[in-house]
């Protein structure tokens, strides 16, 4: 599958100090590299832009480096894997890259899904790292370690397991390890129960990255008082840095060949200019050639075909054998994977339309307040029921409030937790109604559900939520035909988007908000008492996110 090294250069490698390694690792810190070189002649050089995950990056840099072109170069910038597919999906404007390496072909298939047409699904691997259980030194020992080899359900079961993960639906590190723990149960008396509980193990300390597990670790002293994690999935890369940046808190690598490694493909993107064209060619002969392989061992990882370029002497609690790891499931067994994840664990993907026409003004009897008052405070409340790693994105709605639009962005799309780091509340208890302002309820949802499936994601419960006091008022917008026709050609029943309607008071249009939301396999609820709004928000989230 991949290159293999002849045995003297491997010989040639060993001796390399793990002080140097320490100093390559750390540049997966990098924000950009640059390595564009042009010789003074050269009037109009061009350079190659290459957006890689963390872990890879140094390795292309040390090639970009070495490359000895006649006119330009390439720069290399360090983007986590998921948030480079949104990019590529979006095209924001943002400079475009012309290669992208990923940590996995999975970013490559997830790009592909949010629209990125130009991503292809695979590309050549440029280097490998398994997948490990990342396992704190005390409970490795407590189950034989280093006599014995253990496996990921020893350590599963072992005493002082506190498992941990990052989010699988961003990070494939995660994502390919629910394989290995599927794997793990499968001798079980009843395994499809036996994975569900080990899914509540690992959902009860989901993280939003892997620095917050490390954080976690006993000895590591960033706990403040929160539980300890014992063990995550982590790549054996990433473990390997973390074992010589931290002595503290050393982990144990233990392996499964149920769990895909990371394969960090090379995939060239659209848009390729000649002048750029020479200059990828060089760069990906250099990276897929003995440059590359050089520069791979340096930064720890393995050869393509999954060869340790490495004795890791220095470090024991890492195995350099080769192993035959699985092969990367179908996309479609994998976002089966992910949505068995989300259910157990209610992670979102939420995009949340929230009425402000005029009839939002109205008081309510009994409150001191009027609906929108109620309906900020109802959503403020709501996003302490979604998990942290939930991501959300909200927007007001009535008619022409952008332009032609008739809905505007209140918060962007981002993880919960770092809404309410920001001060998502306050901006939330804002938010006035428009004076006058009718109820563009049809042009909203239809762009907003748009949107959602667009940006669909594996591995997280995609909602589209809209909470509205009446009925469509514009006149110039789409009809109630034509968008109910328009959400049934969006439909896909594997990658399920359930519209939630909340009416709220005596005017909201239930049989409306029926129609709408059986398009798409959701629900309708009504607070004929807007005082209760919190009540009826509350209960339409948790039967969503229960079923």
């Amino acid at each position: 599958m991949g290159r293999h090294s002849p045995d003297g250069r491997r010989r040639l490698l060993v001796p390399v100090l793990a002080t140097s390694l320490v100093v390559v690792l750390g540049a997966a810190a990098w924000v950009t590299v640059s390595a564009v070189r042009s010789r003074p002649t050269c009037e109009q050089p061009a350079k190659v832009l290459v957006t890689a995950s963390a872990d890879i990056a140094p390795a292309l840099s040390i090639v970009a480096r070495g490359l000895d072109l006649p006119c330009g170069g390439v720069e290399v910038q360090t983007r986590e894997a998921a948030a480079a597919a949104e990019q590529l999906a979006m095209s924001d404007g943002s400079p475009r890259p012309q290669v992208w390496v990923p940590d996995s072909t999975l970013a490559l298939r997830r790009a592909h899904q949010f629209g990125a047409s130009d991503v292809p699904e695979s590309g050549a691997s440029v280097a490998s790292s398994p997948v490990v259980l990342g396992v704190a030194e005390a409970v490795a020992k407590g189950i034989g370690w280093p006599e014995h080899v253990p496996t990921w359900a020893e350590v599963l079961g072992a005493q002082g397991a506190v498992p941990g993960m990052s989010d699988p639906a961003r990070d494939s590190v995660a994502a390919v390890s629910l394989l290995g723990l599927k794997e793990s149960v499968k001798t079980a008396p009843e395994p499809a129960a036996a994975y569900v509980a080990l899914l509540r193990r690992f959902s009860a300390n989901t993280l939003g990255a892997e620095t917050d597990l490390i954080a976690r670790l006993p000895g590591s002293g960033g706990t403040g008082g929160t539980a300890a994690v014992t063990m995550f999935p982590t790549s054996e890369n990433s473990l390997l840095r973390h074992n010589i940046e931290d002595a503290s808190s050393p982990l144990v690598a233990v392996y499964s060949s149920a769990v895909p490694t990371l394969d960090y493909p090379f995939a060239e993107l659209g848009g390729v200019t000649p002048q750029q064209r020479p200059i990828l060619d060089a760069f990906r002969e250099a990276v897929l050639g003995d440059a590359g392989a050089d520069a791979i061992a340096k930064t720890g990882l393995r050869a393509a075909g999954g060869q340790a370029l490495r004795e890791h002497a220095d470090d024991p609690r890492v195995s350099t054998s080769g192993f035959r790891a699985a092969i990367l499931p179908p996309a479609a067994s994998v976002d089966e994977l992910l949505n068995q994840w989300a259910g157990i664990n209610l992670s979102a993907r939420v995009q949340v339309l929230v009425d402000v026409s005029g009839s939002m003004n109205a008081q309510v009897p009994g409150t001191g307040l009027n609906r929108m008052q109620l309906s900020m405070q109802a959503t403020a409340k709501a996003l302490h029921l979604f998990k942290p790693t939930t991501q959300l994105r909200m927007l007001a709605f009535s008619t022409r409030l952008d332009g032609d639009k008739d809905y505007r962005e209140l918060l962007p799309m981002a993880p919960v937790a770092q809404h309410l780091a920001s001060g998502a509340l306050d901006k939330l208890a804002q938010v006035k109604a428009t004076p006058n302002g009718g109820t563009g309820l049809y042009d909203s949802v239809l762009d907003t559900y748009r949107t959602a499936r667009r940006e669909w994601e594996p591995g997280r419960l995609n909602l589209v939520i809209v909470l509205t006091d009446g009925k469509n008022e514009d006149p110039h917008g789409i009809s109630r035909e034509d968008l109910l026709a328009e959400l049934a050609k969006l439909q896909d029943p594997r990658r399920p988007i359930p519209l939630i309607g909340v009416g709220i008071g005596p005017d909201a249009d239930k049989p409306e908000l029926d129609q709408l939301t059986a398009a798409t396999g959701g629900q309708a609820f009504v607070a004929p008492d807007p005082a209760k709004i919190t009540d009826v928000f509350f209960g339409a989230l948790s039967r969503i996110a229960g079923g």
